[in-house]
């Protein structure tokens, strides 16, 4: 769910990777139901071990309650949250907007810390605007 949102709303300022300690071996159903209500598509998402993902890391999320190995050298936040395989359609509706308000912040965060483009920068690549009207040109 986590990187399913993250990948949604902060594409822009950061790159998201989901894996787990001991994953399981297929995200449940009901993940991908109540995902699917949010109009966030995880059917490509398959559950990946730590040691299955490449490069380095800035953060680590761990809602596992487990501890994460200290050798990743990123700063870990750990997130209580109930874990919903085998409750209710409810409880995973529940976990889902407790991660997507948790992400959020993260992305908010993530947003206020990334500098600003420079004006001569955002007007080189700002795409030219277009009037929806045709109202003819102010002169």
């Amino acid at each position: 769910m986590a990187e399913g949102f993250a990948r949604a709303y902060g594409s822009d300022v950061l790159v998201a990777a989901s894996a787990g300690i001991s994953p399981a071996l297929s995200v449940a159903p009901l993940t991908h139901k109540v995902m699917l209500e949010k109009n966030i598509d995880v059917g490509h998402v398959y559950p990946k071990r730590m040691d299955m993902l490449k490069g380095s890391f800035d953060l680590v999320v761990n809602m596992s309650g487990k501890p994460v190995p200290r050798e990743l050298g990123a700063r870990v936040e750990e997130w209580q949250v109930r874990d919903p395989i085998g409750e209710s359609e409810e409880v995973y509706r529940e976990v889902r907007d407790q991660i997507e308000q948790r992400v959020m912040r993260l992305v908010l965060a993530a947003r206020a810390r990334k500098p600003p483009q420079s004006e001569e920068r955002r007007s080189t690549t700002a795409q030219p605007r277009v009037d929806t009207r045709r109202r003819p040109p102010r002169k």
